[in-house]
């Protein structure tokens, strides 16, 4: 798999998970991630032969820093080119705007740290915009399959905030955005124990929806009107679907 910076978007306040999502796969392709997690190394510092230290103990002492400091310059030298890459890609994928407003920082951990921080208040805001967006959707034609995978879609969109609904929930969610055409369906679906996933979910829609068509002669127009399960009558007029 090729990656490019080209391929990183350009930070522009709204779009900051997306960015970071792309980022992280940069520095996953390239091999630099490590400095992501790395701890920044730390010069040893040189020792003060004290008064009452012997010849002894202070040629260890001395052998024991002269280690340290080579395990420091190595390390440090590695860290050194990788911090500084890794930089470049962060300050030239952000707008110019906000790349402004950004307080220099010596590592990358910081300077990423410091970005998180700002836009910690416009990601909890697009997190209630795809909630709300998810609990009022409702299917209104053009396909079950790709309603439900709309669905699916948003609710991937929450996960790098954490937010996710469990699929579980979303199989819910698809019942419910349903038009009244799917009402025996639906009550089917609830008088049944078992539990569907979404793909069980999609391929059970999609058989219903074509039923409904056959039913209407080859096409339907719904009309959509926002129901709970509360809102749906026991019984309907008709003959329900058979759940698998």
């Amino acid at each position: 798999m090729m990656v490019s910076i080209k391929d990183i978007p350009i930070l522009k306040g709204d779009n900051y998970n997306e960015w970071y999502k792309k980022l992280d796969l940069f520095f996953t392709m390239t091999e630099l991630d490590w400095v992501l997690t790395a701890p920044v190394p730390v010069e040893p510092e040189r020792p003060v032969r004290g008064e009452d230290v012997t010849d002894a103990s202070w040629k260890q002492t001395e052998l024991a820093y002269k280690a340290s400091k080579q395990r420091y310059d190595a390390d440090h030298a590695k860290w050194l080119p990788a911090n500084k890459k890794c930089l470049a890609v962060v300050e030239n994928t952000i707008e110019p705007a906000i790349l402004g407003a950004i307080t220099d920082l010596p590592t990358v951990v910081e300077y990423l740290d410091k970005i998180r921080s700002q836009y910690t208040g416009s990601s909890k805001t697009y997190a209630t915009q795809l909630i709300k967006q998810l609990v009022t959707e409702r299917y209104l034609g053009g396909g079950i399959r790709e309603h439900i995978h709309r669905l699916v879609n948003i609710n991937n969109k929450l996960k790098p905030m954490d937010m996710e609904f469990k699929l579980e929930h979303i199989v819910h969610l698809v019942f419910t955005s349903l038009p009244k055409e799917f009402d025996n369906f639906v009550v089917n679906y609830n008088m049944n124990p078992e539990k569907w996933d979404i793909e069980k979910t999609i391929a059970m829609c999609v058989q219903e929806e074509e039923r409904i068509k056959n039913a209407h002669g080859g096409s339907i127009n719904y009309v959509n009107k926002k129901r709970y399960n509360k809102d749906i009558p026991s019984s309907s007029k008709g003959k329900g679907p058979q759940l698998a």
